[in-house]
């Protein structure tokens, strides 16, 4: 289902005039300079082709990204890719200490491009079959046009090849031709049907890497591979992607389409340790885009807002505005179809190799509806002006992390199932809400964020809770775990009106074991409470509060309670949080 799902957009990008995806037998990739030849192909000089990139508040030179006859999955062999390639290979040069190596990535360079450009008869592919036949290895590091880059060229940059400052040979259309031609005639005799389109065809052995998954090898990852025997089937002992027939047609469009997606910073997101891509069957981008704004509360990649389309965050704050209000998220307009298929793939690092994480599928207007719902479970009456009527999924995750934890990222597991939670609109993961009753009860803080989540938890995953979980104190309510709350926050501001400028209040010291074992803890509180009470300006107010509180608990025939579940301790957090806010409307 996920390749199929690649190979049909790359189908629809591939078919789209606008789109700059590859076309079979080429592929993206970063290049940092040209070797710029002669006719007669001499090196005339290095030319860099980096851009300059924002990155943060820097401004920083990167690789520019270019469209080149695809490139070979290398292992440890030695083998050389068209017309893009590294020093090692174009010069024949390393800083590995391995000359004799080098000398044969070389010669294979040159092999290749002989057999290549042997039938094409114009005054670029000449130059570069000249280049290949003349350049002396053994004197290649006293070259003058090599000695102002050296450094940077043994650092493993790639290289494209130009002519006398203009035409790069791998545009030149003769040229193309040549390649793809070499390539449609590769001698591949290993015919099988294709798991991806149901054709006999050629197999791919090798899947090419895919690249931009975060904490994944530089040189990318594999999602299918076989190399030891415990992983393959009968009968395909040592034939690695034979294991598993993918044709080299459908392997080319998934891992092109997808290194496509993973290349756009602008629509994925980086969440614990997986890094999550998205796409609708259609070639406009305002399903991404959208999409990017949603799940992440209005901006991308943890506050870079890189989202470019003006009609799509319209459109995202008129979805934010009804769920800040409460209003029912109505239809979207008419710039999207709502029946469009729509994707979200989620991938991990796995040393050589990535793990899916989550795949689902499901029509845009399903995914708005269901990522709507988690925004509206969170709503809850703010704790200061300025905290946020919606936020992202990275600030959620964020709360379940120690303040003081070197690591700041959230469980990669719950990462995952908080996810895949919000967008089929399932139950919360349970680690999600002991992680935040954890650091509740460490920090002794309940903060907007933490009660939000609280709140999220319970409305989704719990039946018997209803009349608590609304957005602001309910005063009528008569559930105990959400009274206890409440009236903690009312002993605590009667200490504060007794001593304005205490440092420590009771919620430092008794907080968890009243929110854990309430009749431990309360009869002692309410004793004290009676001298804050004699201190105070308006201690009268503060004892009125206490009456009526206890008054609907009913203490003598109802004692408090000798311990609370976990998940009435989750009330009694939001009973504490609505009635501290009530104190200062």
């Amino acid at each position: 289902m996920i390749l199929q799902s690649l190979v049909k957009y790359y189908e629809i990008l591939a078919n789209n005039e606008d789109s700059n995806i590859p076309k079979l037998g080429y592929g993206k990739v970063n290049v940092s300079y040209a070797v710029n030849l002669s006719l007669e192909g001499e090196l005339l000089n290095i030319i860099p082709l980096k851009i300059g990139a924002q990155r943060g508040k820097k401004m920083v030179e990167i690789p520019q990204s270019m469209e080149v006859p695809e490139q070979e999955k290398k292992s440890v062999g030695i083998k050389s890719n068209f017309l893009c390639e590294n020093a090692g290979y174009v010069f024949g040069v390393d800083n590995k200490g391995k000359p004799e190596r080098a000398k044969a990535c070389f010669e294979a360079f040159k092999q290749l491009h002989l057999q290549i450009l042997k039938d094409v008869n114009n005054a670029t592919a000449q130059a570069v079959v000249n280049f290949v036949n003349r350049w002396e290895v053994d004197h290649a590091l006293e070259h003058y046009a090599l000695a102002e880059y050296l450094d940077k060229i043994l650092s493993g940059a790639n290289f494209v090849i130009k002519i006398n400052g203009g035409e790069f040979a791998h545009q030149n259309p003769e040229i193309r031709q040549a390649w793809e031609t070499y390539k449609s005639n590769s001698d591949n005799t290993n015919t099988m049907q294709c798991l991806v389109t149901g054709q006999e065809s050629p197999i791919a052995r090798l899947h090419p890497s895919i690249k931009g998954v975060r904490g994944a090898q530089s040189s990318g990852g594999s999602i299918v591979s076989f190399n030891e025997r415990a992983y393959e089937s009968y009968g395909h002992e040592k034939e690695q992607g034979l294991n598993a027939p993918v044709s080299e047609y459908a392997t080319f469009a998934y891992t092109t389409v997808l290194n496509h997606l993973l290349a756009d910073s602008a629509h994925k997101l980086n969440l614990g340790d997986a890094t999550i891509v998205f796409w609708a069957e259609s070639p406009k981008k305002i399903y991404q885009d959208f999409m990017a704004l949603y799940l992440n509360g209005g901006t991308v990649n943890n506050g870079e807002n890189l989202v470019q389309d003006e009609a799509a965050a319209r459109e995202i704050n008129s979805v934010f505005e009804k769920i800040a209000q409460g209003k029912p998220i109505s239809d979207l307009s008419n710039i999207f179809d709502q029946e469009t298929n729509f994707y979200i793939l989620a991938i991990s690092p796995n040393a050589a190799r990535l793990a899916v994480r989550f795949f689902v599928a499901n029509s845009f207007g399903e995914f708005v509806k269901k990522v709507g719902r988690h925004y509206e479970d969170l709503r809850i009456e703010k704790q200061y002006p300025t905290d946020p009527d919606i936020f992202s999924v990275w600030r959620l995750l964020n709360e379940t992390v120690s303040p003081m934890s070197k690591d700041k990222a959230a469980s990669p597991l719950l990462v995952g199932a908080v996810l895949k939670a919000i967008i089929t609109g399932t139950q919360y993961p349970a680690g999600l809400y002991n992680s935040i009753m954890l650091r509740i009860k460490a920090e002794k803080e309940i903060s907007y964020y933490k009660a939000s989540i609280i709140k999220a938890y319970l409305s989704r995953n719990t039946e018997e809770f209803k009349e608590v979980l609304a957005m602001a104190l309910n005063e009528q309510s008569e559930n105990s775990a959400y009274i206890l709350g409440r009236l903690f926050a009312v002993l605590e501001k009667a200490q504060q009106d007794a001593n304005p400028r205490i440092n420590a209040t009771i919620k430092d010291r008794y907080f968890t074991s009243a929110c854990a074992t309430p009749a431990s803890v309360f009869p002692v509180l309410l004793r004290l409470t009676q001298h804050h009470i004699s201190k105070a300006d308006y201690g009268y107010t503060s004892d009125r509060r206490i009456g009526d509180i206890l008054e609907k608990m009913d203490i003598d025939n109802n004692p408090f309670p000798t311990n609370l579940s976990l998940e009435q301790q989750g009330v009694f957090v939001l009973g504490y949080y609505h009635q501290r806010n009530a104190f200062y409307q």
